[in-house]
C-alpha cells in the first residue's frame, strides 16, 4: 500500500491566510497528507481557521514545538508551500532565524534538500526595503522556488491587501511543488 505524500503548508499572519483552507482543500485532492503549520502570529491573531482546516486536512494546526519527550505529531514532509509568506518571515528564514516552530521547520526544509514553494504577500512599501528582494534572491540561492515577480505574485499597493485575497494564487504553488517533486523523482 503507498502512502500518499506529505506535504507541510507553512502560513504566516498575512491576509490570506484566512483562506488557506482553499490550499489544503486542493492539495488533498491532488493525493497529498497535508500538516498545516500556522507561524505563532498567524495563530494569535486569528488568520487561520483551524476548524476548517482540521477537516480538510484531518490534522489539526500546528503553531509551536512539541514538547520535551512528547513524540513527533506529524510524518515527515516529503516538499513544502510557504503561504502567504510575510515579509518578517522571509526575511528571517533568509537570515537562517529559526526562533519558531514554522522558521525552524523552513530552515530545516532547505538544509534537506526539499522542495520548497514560497509564495509571498506583502506591500510595495514593505518591497521596498532592501532587506526584502536581498532576501528573495538567498531564498532562490537555496533552492527555494520564491513565486515572486511577472508571472507569479507582485506585491501590492499598502492598505489595499484585503482587496488581493480572492486572487491570491493558492494553485500556483501547488502546481509548482507538484512539479518539484515530480522533477525529483525522474
Amino acid at each position: 500500500m503507498n502512502t500518499p505524500p506529505v506535504l507541510y503548508i507553512i502560513t504566516c499572519a498575512a491576509a490570506p491566510a484566512s483562506q488557506v483552507v482553499r490550499l489544503v482543500e486542493a492539495a488533498v485532492a491532488d493525493g497529498w497528507d497535508v500538516c498545516v503549520i500556522a507561524t505563532a502570529a498567524a495563530e494569535a491573531g486569528g488568520f487561520v481557521d483551524g476548524a476548517a482546516v482540521e477537516a480538510a486536512s484531518g490534522r489539526p494546526v500546528r503553531s509551536d514545538w512539541r514538547r520535551a519527550g512528547e513524540e513527533k505529531r506529524n510524518p515527515p514532509p516529503d516538499a513544502v508551500i510557504v503561504a502567504p509568506l510575510t515579509m518578517n518571515s522571509v526575511n528571517k528564514w533568509a537570515a537562517g532565524i529559526a526562533d519558531t516552530y514554522a522558521l525552524g521547520l523552513l530552515t530545516e526544509a532547505v538544509g534537506l534538500g526539499l522542495p520548497v514553494v514560497a509564495l509571498p504577500f506583502w506591500s510595495t512599501a514593505l518591497d521596498a526595503h532592501p532587506a526584502t528582494r536581498r532576501s528573495v534572491r538567498v531564498l532562490r540561492e537555496l533552492g527555494v522556488r520564491v513565486l515572486y515577480g511577472p508571472g507569479a505574485w507582485e506585491p501590492h499597493a499598502p492598505g489595499t491587501g484585503g482587496e488581493q485575497v480572492d486572487g491570491y494564487p493558492w494553485g500556483l504553488a501547488l502546481e509548482v511543488v507538484g512539479e518539484a517533486v515530480e522533477g525529483g523523482r525522474s
